[in-house]
């Protein structure tokens, strides 16, 4: 959005949707209880909101021989925050993973699982381990 007047690269910015700054800071504080959760039973997190060109993973944790992928998900109650990752996102989450374990392949022997953590108002984040596989 530029008038026609203004030079390029001088485009008036949109002012954000305060619904959507409410959802990202609700997501924001949902990953740190998750990482608080996972820390206290015995997780290890190795890299939390990890981007790359691929896809992003919410928390990357370890814990013994195995390694987790884990997608957080803050919804109204548990059945739509377990049902919230979609074909496409799995995906995403699972090349993003492999860029991971590009950068580290001293994990590569572990155990991958892909599970899902859901943050519902008012009560402790529920852990869904090996919420799919990955058929790569």
């Amino acid at each position: 959005m530029r008038s026609r007047d203004s030079a390029p690269g001088t485009e008036l910015k949109r002012p954000a949707d305060p619904r959507r700054l409410k959802a990202r800071r609700r997501g924001r504080l949902g990953e740190a209880l998750c990482r608080w959760h996972l820390r206290l039973r015995g997780w290890r997190i190795l890299a939390s909101d990890w981007r790359c060109p691929a896809g992003e993973i919410d928390i990357i944790a370890r814990r013994g021989s195995v390694l987790a992928a884990i997608e957080v998900k803050s919804r109204p109650d548990y059945a739509t925050g377990a049902a919230a990752v979609l074909p496409r996102q799995q995906r995403r989450i699972a090349r993003a993973v492999e860029a991971f374990l590009a950068m580290r392949p001293e994990l590569a022997p572990l155990a991958l699982r892909f599970d899902v953590m859901v943050v519902e108002p008012g009560r402790l984040p529920r852990h869904l381990q090996g919420a799919w596989r990955h058929r790569g």
